[in-house]
């Protein structure tokens, strides 16, 4: 390999045909990161399975109260997403993780132990506060190890929690709950994320400066490629941080993707925390066979991640795959709902809907890094991830209130006219998201 010296003093390689860049950082960085984003995506989805698995009726809990208790998760989730982008960038994304994941463990065992519905909501709101940082957090974190024609796959590889988490908590919580109850349910997983806890902290590094196991080539090569970029992003000094969230809020397109990412996220919560519920009505099975059943979209989702954000990195377009994944998605969503006389057929719709789910959201947070200077796509991930967040809780909420005042048909169609308008926010992005 040969290496140059590019203006600011950072080496960047010049590659030819022969050169080989070791990659450990593949196997180093990513599993611990998918690793925490596991144990807190089954910590807050475990109640999708509680709440038809005997919550509801242990608690008096309607289902607008369910999608209020499964959404309220998110008003929590927005106090710490901006703090943590930025402590990513300038401090250390494994000990505020660490810290995190301490305050999870606690809470999903105090939830196993709730006697009222207004228990519920505030450890379900105390739960949304403690994992707030963790998306922004991790995110900067592969930003930190990952040059940008590579990081379409490795924000794929992170996102692969959702499909390994659904396809680990699916049938987990069908088991647990048939043979012992909900609220063991949260008590072992728990447990779970206090024994991983010690994974993280032996395993996890922030940057590729402070790691002792990369070696020297594969260090120059990223922290030359991150530089290049920066160049590139941002050829002018960046402001004062301070200044940075000001000026972000002024910025049309920043609205554009906290839109965005509101109305998908509206679709995915309403569909994750719901499936359980949809999935019982349509079989009228057992939450053994639930669990199951509830499974496979995950699957589904691994394989949408994948190729999705393969295809992003080969062709370089990113809008027109944020844009198709969205209406397939809705497709499948209002597809499932009309056709919900023939279960297989209609099952196998909620399947198309699990590949979907995910499919756009690798190729959707890498955008701020085309857009942004360095430090200010650490403040927009978490300003964008906070307050598109907030579709989280309305999605779950509406559909709850659907539900009971209307049919459950109503309340997924709502969820299919939010991935519609989202696709559409997403075909207007600017020509550098191509």
């Amino acid at each position: 390999m040969t290496i140059s010296q590019p203006a600011g003093g950072a080496c960047a390689p010049t590659l030819d045909s022969r050169t080989h860049i070791p990659a450990q950082r593949w196997w180093r960085v990513i599993p611990p990161i998918l690793m925490v984003c596991i144990v807190s995506y089954m910590d807050r989805v475990n109640i999708a399975f509680a709440m038809p698995g005997g919550m509801s009726e242990a608690l008096g809990i309607g289902a607008g109260m369910a999608g209020l208790a499964g959404g309220i998760f998110v008003a929590g989730y927005l106090f710490l997403q901006i703090p943590g982008g930025k402590l990513a960038v300038r401090g250390s994304g494994r000990k505020f993780i660490a810290w995190s994941m301490l305050a999870w463990a606690v809470l999903s065992v105090l939830t196993g132990l709730v006697r009222n519905e207004t228990e519920l909501l505030i450890l379900r709101f105390a739960l949304g506060v403690a994992e707030g940082g963790m998306l922004p957090v991790v995110l900067t974190m592969v930003g930190n190890w990952f040059p940008d024609h590579e990081r379409g796959r490795a924000n794929a590889l992170v996102i692969l929690f959702v499909p390994i988490a659904g396809m680990i908590t699916a049938p987990l919580s069908g088991l647990v709950i048939a043979a012992l109850d909900w609220r063991w349910l949260f008590i072992i997983e728990g447990l779970l994320s206090a024994l991983c806890l010690g994974l993280w902290w032996l395993l996890a590094c922030d940057r590729p400066q402070e790691a002792r196991w990369i070696s020297a080539a594969e260090r120059d090569y990223v922290l030359g490629r991150l530089h290049a970029e920066q160049q590139h992003a941002a050829p002018a000094s960046a402001p004062a941080t301070r200044t940075v969230l000001a000026r972000l809020l002024r910025d049309a397109v920043i609205w554009r993707l906290i839109a965005l990412n509101f109305l998908y996220q509206m679709g995915i919560y309403g569909y994750t925390l719901w499936l359980p519920t949809i999935l019982k009505n349509l079989t009228h099975g057992g939450m053994g066979q639930v669990g199951l059943l509830a499974m496979v979209p995950y699957v589904g989702t691994m394989a949408g991640i994948l190729l999705v954000s393969a295809w992003s990195d080969r062709s370089g377009r990113r809008r027109a795959f944020v844009t198709w994944p969205l209406l397939a998605f809705a497709a499948c969503l209002a597809g499932s709902v009309w056709f919900h006389a023939n279960t297989w057929l209609a099952y196998g719709l909620l399947v198309g809907c699990g590949v979907c789910l995910q499919a756009a959201a690798g190729v959707f947070w890498t955008l701020p890094p085309r857009l942004l200077a360095v430090d200010d796509a650490g403040v927009a991930r978490g300003l964008i991830n906070a307050l598109g967040n907030l579709g989280g809780f309305c999605g779950p909420y509406a559909v709850g209130l659907l539900i009971q005042h209307v049919d459950a048909g109503a309340g997924v169609y709502l969820l299919a006219g939010a991935l519609v308008l989202a696709a559409a926010l997403a075909a207007t992005l600017p020509e550098r998201c191509r």
